[in-house]
């Protein structure tokens, strides 16, 4: 069968995208020389060093077209002295009106904002790097760029840097100072990769300096110019910064009829710098509160939710070792440390060393210790939790890298001799020069005290992506006795409710795409196209258990707006009785079913001050019917505040049921901006399929640069007759301070 092809045939098909992987061309470039001038960060280019800067402009439009200079004139600058990098743009506004700016609050989303954008790739490997941006209004997102920026920016990593707005009549203009102590580099490469972008939502038009295609990220590595450095950057000296935390809660559970329970803590962080480009990171008693909650989703599925990590020290320079693997095949996911049958559990100290100690090198290492404690009225031992990865920079912008994963439990007698797993595994991830070729391959195998005979995984991804037509190719393979048990592979663990317990089952997966679209001239639509998606799922037997055919049309219009038409095929092999409901009603036999639906998505123009997305699908489920549907609502009044009302719905019909099931997912939330520094955040979810209604209310004063105040509340009922189950109020400090 041919889910059954050798390995070594994929490696043949990487290869062989390696050898058609053509050279990205830029041929842009840009000299940044020392001043010896004091930088006033004010807006205001007034000082003598920016008229000698050499100018970046004549930027290229990336949106609604690539084959032409923008619209939106932008100039910007770059200078630098013995302890920061130094930028200036000019944005030019010719049109009336107001910016579309979504609030005041940091680590904005850049496709919905006016923004300038600083690229920089300080290894020149077009493989890692560093965004800062800036809106009109002077908020600030900053963060990291992994994989080639083939997924854009990821803003959750944090630090000092500083920048200054001023809006003109017929511009606006910003100044950043990016302190070196901020990146990581390597103080012996004179060249660096360097981008400018920016978004001009008000022409609806995104340009960038360095010439992106419009198939891919705006952020996109491999497309950047050269920045040269007059004289090699300087070391940044020392940098050490500590970040104490103290918290004082009180809370009470009324389900369990327990008193208001008051607790306090303190802990702290470190970040020290070994190098320009290798960090050291401890963390001693770690916050265990959260400050962001997860949003909830309907779950009509067999298998568990990825939610993200949201714990600050756990996502700070995390990419490397949360690369590994797939979506559902993670060997580490850092989520599974502390907690215990959904319980904290307390983490005594963790430290993390992580970095580039040279161009093709970047290496990471982590260890976690918890404290033994008890959860619902058990014992928990103590474990410890060891992470190391490497990666090797091959061809042009490809890698190599290992992962080692162990968690080793401490038990009465100490070190435990049964009690243990571990994970090694190996990827290669494949990024060609311009950008077109994309994939990966892996192999991982588990060691634990049992069932180690096969327990391995391995998969490949091969995407292809052009302007008008994008081809994925994707197969898995994990085995029932793989065991990741600090990673996330859902896919394997199977609820068995007729006995009540967990059985394990290994699988293959397909996945392939294939896309086209067509870019309509003079037209509404910016492009247009057709879909096709299957998600096969066999059993080790390769006997069919799953399987989903997707067939669909896409229309993007040139406003932001935008359609979707699907159908839907699928199949389903139910191996055990299951309550398809997901809701505590009767179960549906052993059996295969088919059956199929259709939807349509519908997403308004983004840049509206009131705008609105909805999706609706209608058809057999099992052997029944399902109507779903979806709709956002967005209001904005910017810069100060953003009103946003969710809400999710299901109807399931089935003969078995005397009545049907309605599942439903609400939740509001207010965002509103005082400052810049000054944040109140209100968020209500009343989900019907887990019976609760949470609120959760967060204020926060941003009273320095990365120290902050939280005050939180958090209150959750029963959504039957609104019944009170907890509460709580949290009050966290937090001071960054740089020895």
């Amino acid at each position: 069968m041919f889910v059954l092809l050798d390995l070594k045939f994929y490696v043949y098909i990487f290869l062989f995208a390696i050898s058609f992987g053509a050279q990205a061309q830029n041929d842009k470039q840009l000299t940044i020389c020392k001043t010896e001038e004091s930088c006033i960060i004010d807006g205001e280019l007034s000082e003598l060093h920016w008229q000698k800067s050499q100018p970046a402009s004549n930027f290229w439009q990336n949106f609604p077209y690539d084959t032409c200079l923008s619209k939106s004139k932008t100039t910007a600058y770059v200078t630098y002295n013995e302890k920061s990098i130094f930028v200036a743009a000019i944005c030019y506004d010719s049109l009336p009106g107001n910016y579309v700016v979504q609030s005041l609050k940091r680590d904005f989303s850049y496709p919905v904002s006016d923004c300038f954008v600083f690229t920089i790739d300080p290894f020149l490997d077009k493989q890692n790097g560093f965004s800062f941006g800036v809106n009109p209004y002077g908020a600030q997102r900053e963060g990291l760029i992994a994989s080639g920026g083939g997924q854009g920016v990821t803003t959750n990593w944090d630090n000092k840097w500083f920048s200054s707005v001023k809006r003109k009549q017929n511009c606006w203009i910003v100044e950043m100072e990016i302190p070196f102590k901020t990146i990581r580099y390597k103080n012996d490469i004179g060249s660096w990769g360097i981008n400018f972008s920016r978004n001009d939502l008000k022409q609806n038009e995104n340009s960038s300096w360095c010439k992106v295609p419009r198939q891919f990220n705006i952020s996109s590595l491999a497309y950047v110019g050269t920045l040269k450095w007059d004289t090699l950057p300087k070391k940044a000296g020392r940098n050490i910064a500590i970040i104490p935390y103290g918290i004082a809660k009180a809370s009470q559970d009324f389900a369990a009829k327990k008193p208001v329970l008051f607790e306090g803590n303190i802990g702290a962080d470190a970040k020290i710098a070994l190098s320009s480009s290798l960090n050291l990171d401890v963390t001693f008693n770690p916050d265990f509160s959260q400050v962001e909650v997860d949003r909830q989703i309907t779950n009509l599925t067999r298998f568990s939710l990825f939610f993200p990590e949201q714990r600050q020290f756990f996502i700070e320079n995390s990419d490397l070792f949360a690369s590994f693997g797939f979506r559902q095949i993670r060997p580490f996911f850092s989520r599974r440390i502390g907690f215990n049958n959904g319980s904290a559990v307390p983490i005594i100290a963790g430290v993390r060393l992580s970095g580039k100690p040279s161009k093709n090198w970047r290496i990471g290492v982590m260890d976690i210790q918890t404290a033994r404690t008890r959860v619902l009225d058990a014992d928990v031992f103590a474990q410890n939790y060891f992470v190391a990865a490497v990666q090797r920079n091959v061809f042009k912008r490809s890698n190599v890298s290992f992962i080692f994963v162990n968690r080793q439990q401490y038990d009465t007698a100490g070190i435990s001799g049964i009690n243990f797993n571990r994970v090694v595994g190996a990827d290669y991830n494949l990024i060609s020069n311009n950008n077109k070729w994309m994939g990966k391959a892996f192999f991982h195998h588990s060691l634990s005290n049992t069932n180690n005979n096969d327990a391995y995984t391995h998969a490949t991804w091969l995407s292809y992506n052009t302007e008008k037509i994008n081809i994925m190719w994707n197969h898995e393979y994990v085995n029932k006795n793989y065991n990741a048990e600090t990673g996330f592979t859902p896919r394997i663990l199977q609820l068995d409710y007729s006995k009540n317990r967990i059985v394990r089952n290994s699988y293959w997966r397909l996945e392939p795409l294939v896309s086209y679209y067509f870019y309509p001239k003079k037209s509404i639509i910016n492009k247009m196209g057709p879909r096709w998606y299957m998600d096969y799922y066999a059993n080790d037997k390769f006997t069919t258990t799953d399987m989903l055919n997707q067939v669909g049309w896409d229309f993007n219009l040139t406003n932001s707006s935008a359609v979707a038409i699907d159908y839907h095929n699928y199949y389903t092999k139910l191996v055990f009785p299951t309550d398809v409901t997901f809701s505590g009603n009767s179960a549906l036999p052993i059996a295969e079913y088919k059956y199929q639906d259709v939807g349509l998505k519908l997403k308004s123009n983004q840049r509206k001050i009131l705008n609105a997305s909805a999706g609706i699908t209608y058809g057999t489920y099992f052997t029944g019917t399902k109507l779903s549907y979806n709709a956002d609502i967005v209001f904005r009044k910017q810069p100060y505040a953003i009103i946003t009302a969710s809400y999710t719905h299901d109807e399931i019909i089935l003969p078995s049921l005397s009545k049907k099931v309605i599942l439903d997912l609400i939740g509001p939330k207010i965002e509103f901006s005082f400052t810049k520094n000054i944040f109140f955040t209100t968020f209500i979810q009343y989900n019907s399929q887990i019976k609760n209604v949470n609120i959760n209310a967060r204020f926060q004063w941003r009273f320095k640069p990365m120290s902050d105040l939280f005050i939180v509340y958090s209150d959750n009922y029963y959504s039957e007759n609104f019944g009170e189950k907890n509460r709580g109020v949290v009050l966290k400090f937090v001071y960054w301070f740089n020895l």
